[in-house]
């Protein structure tokens, strides 16, 4: 939620969200079909803090929790201004008040580690014990200051801190003048080895602040954590962290822009954790210029108005193939992270619709990433039906020799109201064999799971929304991050609470496809950090692909009811092992004219058989 640095570093700035107004999209540089936002049943649900209205289509709400005592209540939300009245209000609040936070108990990030969901929020952070069929708060910590994005390393978490409210003790209040020794900016680390006993171990501190940040594990040193922190704010005073100077760098070159912050941490004496590196990774290739990506502004007339690459927002990493997808205000990159001290970029995209890239995911082949724009920084309604379709969404782009491709877009197909803020937000994969399926959070225009595996024509399958907070007026809520942990999606809704939905089999997912997901278990889980997905050898995982050529009349009716027919014998205990190899030659081939999905379908499901055959 990025204008929330105007609204924190310079509440005097709040003419910037009373005057944003929309345009007509130009063509963008992507090259799949400008999408139609249509209305369904998401576009006129009834509105209601506790009572809202709710639709959904493949997947089905399985409980909710409210705030945890002391974070967040319907009386904590924050409504942006209207007018200039309402600004001059709230200007007044801040004045004076340096433990002042528009967004103070709003929950944001989350991550997951041995049954435990970890759930950040600007005042701290909330633990909850997932194992039965509701979450159950296990721990809380109180330490105000924001941005609160949490990921978790064994016995330790690390969270983000931004806002200039932070203090090194997590006590509130906030801290007086523009220069503090009590402030803290950065990223904090826990010891949660005893949840009855939180403790913050490490505090560094960084210039920017961490709005998000990302694990990155060292490739030969298993006792060696990197910690990449993206910082979007304003740059503090020399005089409260030496190292920090600001300015363009052509009058400075040692400015705090145009970097990320590169954290060691040795997790045998994590407590010594420092910065190490702030690499230049938007430096032009051939000059060696620090700004040598996109300036900011728009790229025509009828194109956004786009942000100044000097920072990142979400950095995504993949070790298992040394890269790293960057969303970075301006652009989206690709990062070489083989040497995780050094990053080096390898490719970059801009596109004119794009505002403000916000955040990056690859899918399980490391060959496709999609970006997602938070136009208007998470607080406008911009999902209504005269918003363009392009804008505020999804970008899908194609990797290849290291190099991105831009492709297509998608966005929210449901018009949603001028009362719920909407634009695209965080998600992770899903992990069904056979497809690329991402689920993702829209803030008050709820959750959508998006299927990407044609990355020209991606199409949503399965949804899950509520109605506004309020059918008067705006107010700032509804989902900042809907990921896949384990089997179910965890939704941490900003001003209700926390979600937790299941998939539900439809025409577009099959109960196949669900229970192969479903088996794929992880004892952590954080979302910035991907991790390689295997699948076993099983019934689910081979009648997913079958379902999947079905679906798509990939396979012939002969062909697929042999195949159901092995199958099911397998589930039983009696796999025809003699069938399986016959069907395996038969599928080793793809037909003329089928799509890369379809190839790469019959292959993996003709390699099973095979291996069922053995």
């Amino acid at each position: 939620m990025t204008v929330r640095r105007t609204l924190l570093s310079s509440v005097a700035a709040l003419g910037l969200l009373l005057g944003a107004t929309a345009a007509v999209a130009q063509q963008s540089s992507a090259g799949g079909a400008v999408q139609v936002i249509g209305t369904d049943a998401r576009s006129a649900l009834s509105a209601g803090f506790d009572d809202a209205g709710q639709a959904a289509v493949g997947m089905a709400l399985v409980s909710h929790t409210p705030h945890a005592p002391g974070f967040g209540t319907s009386e904590t939300m924050f409504s942006p201004p209207r007018n200039a009245e309402e600004g001059a209000a709230l200007r007044a609040s801040a004045e004076g008040n340096p433990g002042f936070s528009v967004l103070g108990m709003a929950n944001s990030d989350m991550a997951m580690s041995n049954g435990r969901l970890f759930v950040g929020n600007f005042n701290g952070f909330n633990a909850y014990d997932v194992a039965g069929d509701a979450p159950r708060l296990v721990m809380s910590v109180v330490c105000p200051g924001g941005q609160g994005d949490v990921s978790v390393k064994g016995d330790l978490l690390f969270m983000s801190v931004e806002e200039n409210r932070g203090r090194l003790d997590c006590s509130g209040g906030g801290n007086e003048g523009e220069v503090s020794a009590e402030r803290f900016r950065g990223v904090r680390i826990f010891d949660i080895s005893d949840l009855n006993n939180p403790r913050q171990i490490a505090a560094v501190q960084t210039c920017r602040g961490s709005h998000t940040h990302t694990l990155v594990p060292d490739p030969s040193d298993p006792n060696v954590l990197y910690v990449y922190g993206q910082g979007t704010a304003d740059v503090r005073k020399s005089g409260e962290l030496d190292i920090c100077t600001d300015g363009q760098p052509d009058v400075n070159p040692e400015t705090a822009l145009f970097s990320i912050d590169v954290i060691k941490v040795q997790l045998d004496h994590p407590e010594n954790a420092e910065l190490v590196n702030r690499p230049r990774i938007f430096a032009d290739a051939t000059t060696g210029r620090v700004a040598g990506l996109w300036r900011g502004g728009r790229a025509g007339l009828a194109s956004q108005n786009t942000a100044q690459t000097n920072q990142c927002h979400d950095i995504t990493v993949y070790p298992e193939i040394g890269l790293a997808g960057g969303a970075c205000s301006g652009n989206g990159i690709l990062l070489d992270i083989t040497d995780p001290v050094n990053p080096k970029r390898t490719s970059d995209i801009f596109d004119p619709d794009m505002a403000y890239w916000h955040s990056a995911t690859f899918n399980n082949a490391g060959d496709k990433v999609v970006f997602t724009d938070e136009w208007g920084g998470g607080i406008g309604a911009r999902c209504r039906a005269e918003d363009p379709a392009t804008w505020g969404a999804n970008m899908v782009a194609t990797i290849a020799d290291r190099t991105l491709t831009p492709r297509s877009f998608h966005k929210l197909p449901s018009a949603q109201g001028a009362t719920e803020n909407c634009v695209a937000h965080n998600g992770n994969i899903i992990p069904v064999p056979g497809r690329d399926l991402m689920v993702q959070s829209w803030y008050q225009g709820g959750i959508s799971i998006m299927d990407f595996t044609d990355p020209m024509k991606p199409v949503e399958i399965a949804f899950f929304d509520r109605g506004p907070i309020s059918a008067e007026r705006l107010y700032v809520g509804g989902s900042w991050s809907a990921y896949w942990f384990n089997g179910r999606i965890y939704s941490s809704e900003i001003a209700r609470g926390l979600d937790v939905l299941k998939l539900l089999p439809s025409d577009q997912l099959s109960a196949a496809e669900i229970a192969a997901a479903e088996a794929i278990l992880a004892a952590e889980i954080n979302p910035q950090l991907q991790t390689k997905i295997e699948w076993a050898d099983t019934p689910d995982v081979a009648a997913s692909y079958i379902d999947q050529l079905a679906r798509t009349d990939a396979i012939e009716d002969g062909v697929e009811a042999r195949a159901r027919t092995v199958i099911a014998g397998w589930r039983s205990g009696s796999a025809d092992k003699a069938a399986a190899g016959e069907l395996a030659t038969a599928l080793a081939t793809a037909p003329d004219g089928a799509t890369d999905a379809t190839k790469a379908r019959m292959a993996s499901l003709a390699a099973l058989l095979q291996r069922l055959a053995a």
